[in-house]
């Protein structure tokens, strides 16, 4: 199949096209993740959790702008033509290091659910890692949906993301 052109897309076209939607619920899940731990104390393997919600929150950012100012021809090796291959497996990797992070932030919410009681009186973090492993499922869920979506397209012989 021969390549198909590159067409020149707008900010709103991108911003209302699929992937564009799935990109910014991307990132503020992601970064609802993140600022619920980073907002509360936090220790041992939530530290790990706290590193993937950070990294892909950041490489999905640059890969959004990127999209979104149509400069993927400017990114050496993985950009042009293989942009698309790229997002997918930048999605499919989000989605497998997500799947490990929420075993972690249900582990730690079972962990500390003896302090969801009206009577305890200390500081519990129940609360902030249920909220978390919700961030984290629903993240991995937008990860997952943009990973089969990107692999739909590439099975299909498209080379653009849009």
């Amino acid at each position: 199949m021969p390549p198909q052109p590159q067409v020149k897309r707008s900010f709103p076209e991108f911003l209302k096209s699929f992937i564009g939607i799935v990109r910014v619920l991307q990132i503020l899940l992601g970064a609802g993740l993140w600022v619920t731990i980073a907002a509360n104390k936090y220790e041992g393997s939530i530290h790990y959790v706290l590193f993937v919600a950070v990294l892909f929150w950041l490489l999905t950012l640059a890969i959004f702008i990127l999209t979104l100012l149509d400069k993927q021809d400017l990114v050496p090796i993985v950009g042009g033509e293989r942009w698309l291959l790229s997002n997918t497996i930048h999605d499919v990797a989000a989605t497998l290091l997500y799947l490990s992070t929420i075993g972690i932030m249900i582990y730690k919410t079972q962990k500390n659910s003896y302090c969801n009681l009206d009577v305890y009186k200390h500081h519990c973090l129940y609360k902030v890692y249920l909220t978390a492993s919700i961030f984290a499922c629903l993240t991995a869920s937008v990860y997952l949906l943009s990973a089969i979506y990107c692999s739909y397209r590439k099975c299909r012989g498209e080379q653009t993301v849009i």
